[in-house]
């Protein structure tokens, strides 16, 4: 089972984007559309105090005819943010994800960010998990 830090090695790309709580809704839809992400980590220096996603913005901007152009996140952003540590494995990240009907799990070690991973990211490394295993199971079929 791969842990977090290997599903973080292998997408490369260690970019986190992350937002203040200040700035408008419609400045974090900006970001996300520019970057082509889901979800945008909401900071106060190197504090953690929310996450704003695709959802967060239908459900409580949208579905109440509020302006993006006048909220400020820290009325819409979720403000409890579920993280994992880089030793956990996919599986682990996978029923958190499923049990917290979440996609996005910041990725923590000593209290520092290192990362962010997607649903998408867990499914990319566990197919190529299972690719490796069947792989090994032809070989050693085929002698």
């Amino acid at each position: 089972m791969k842990t977090v830090a290997e599903i973080l090695k292998a997408k490369g790309d260690s970019v986190v984007y992350s937002i203040e709580p200040s700035a408008t809704v419609y400045e974090a839809l900006a970001l996300m559309a520019e970057k082509n992400v889901g979800a945008l980590l909401v900071m106060e220096g190197e504090k953690i105090v929310g996450m704003m996603t695709e959802r967060d913005y239908a459900r409580k901007v949208v579905l109440l005819a509020r302006s993006s152009k006048d909220t400020p996140l820290r009325d819409v952003m979720t403000p409890a943010v579920i993280y994992v540590r880089p030793d956990q494995t996919t599986e682990d990240c996978m029923a958190l994800m499923t049990q917290s009907r979440i996609r996005h799990l910041p990725v923590m070690q000593d209290g520092k960010l290192v990362g962010l991973i997607s649903i998408g990211d867990l499914v990319k490394g566990i197919m190529s998990e299972q690719t490796f295993i069947i792989e090994q199971l032809q070989h050693y079929i085929a002698g």
